[in-house]
């Protein structure tokens, strides 16, 4: 077994401060990777099992369906690289299919990352497996240093690209590609608009699962931020913003409030929002010319039951 894991310095400083200027602001709002606490990424993984919530099986069977094809499309690679890996498991069947010398994964969620890291290197041990616990969005450009192997292959599946506005997408995406290089690849995720109906039961779910994820993002600024929400007070509220093509999910404030966040007081009014994520959902052509304004080409696409995976060079 090879695992090397780098935490890198904490979160907490930019926790506090993105809370609150994002409390500070207006409308209210506060970034999604938040939500990914110890608690938050166990309520994620539960919400993948949801019945409403088809996007993580559907996604699950395109790869199963298509592996073969899309590892032909991909070729050599010596390393894969997945930002946002979380629980680890997408990656294991590119493992098996593409037979890398290393996997770097990088998470927010420095713990669980390194426990997912170990069962990895583990039942894979002929890949280098590094694992660092980090902001990628703030620091993805540390993880150069870490990468020993030239032709590389970026793997961002899941439709997380689906959190960032279109120009914000776009702006990740050309990151991508430098620390891809020159000759490097990008498979990505992504879910393509649908009925809105369906959209909004899959973040509604009839077990409240989401709802509890959304309200555990207070649950977590109460405990490292020293703050007084009462979660009774605040309602998770999901729909489907038509024309944006976004799902927007938002706790909102069921009665005129004041609450202390890190020694400051923010004041709520009766039905006021906190927004905490937007899920864009795309067109395959929207996707593609977003990807191509970041220095993308793309090579394939698949697409099974309303989601795509593309994969670009």
């Amino acid at each position: 077994m090879t695992l090397q894991f780098f935490d890198f310095p904490a979160a907490r400083d930019d926790l506090r401060a993105d809370v609150l200027a994002g409390l500070a602001a207006q409308p209210k709002a506060i970034p999604p990777k938040y939500f990914y606490d110890e608690a938050g990424c166990r309520l994620f993984a539960a919400i993948c099992a949801q019945p409403e919530y088809v996007l993580c099986r559907t996604e699950r069977a395109l790869m199963e369906q298509h592996l073969p094809e899309i590892a032909a499309a991909i070729g050599a690679v010596d390393c894969v690289i997945e930002p946002g890996a979380g629980d680890c498991l997408k990656v294991r069947a590119l493992l098996g299919a593409l037979h890398p010398d290393q996997l770097v994964v990088l998470d927010i969620a420095g713990a669980p990352l390194a426990a997912a890291a170990e069962l990895l290197a583990n039942d894979y041990p002929g890949v280098a497996v590094t694992a660092l616990g980090m902001d990628f969005i703030h620091n993805l450009e540390a993880a150069a240093p870490y990468l020993t192997a030239d032709r590389r292959l970026v793997y961002y599946p899941g439709s997380s690209i689906g959190n960032f506005a279109p120009a914000d997408a776009a702006a990740l995406l050309a990151r991508f590609r430098q620390l891809a290089g020159e000759a490097g690849q990008l498979l990505i995720g992504f879910d393509l608009k649908k009925d809105p109906a369906q959209l909004h039961q899959a973040y509604n779910d009839g077990a409240g699962v989401t709802a509890a994820f959304n309200l555990n993002l207070l649950a977590r600024l109460n405990r490292e931020l020293d703050a007084n929400f009462d979660l009774s007070q605040f309602r998770h509220y999901a729909f489907y913003n038509l024309i944006a093509g976004r799902i927007e999910m938002h706790l909102v404030s069921l009665v005129e409030q004041t609450v202390s966040v890190a020694g400051q007081r923010f004041h709520f009014n009766l039905g006021e929002a906190l927004h905490t994520e937007n899920s864009y959902k795309f067109r395959s052509d929207e996707f593609s010319a977003i990807a191509a304004s970041a220095g993308w080409k793309l090579i394939r696409g698949w697409e099974r039951e309303g989601f795509a995976v593309q994969l670009y060079g």
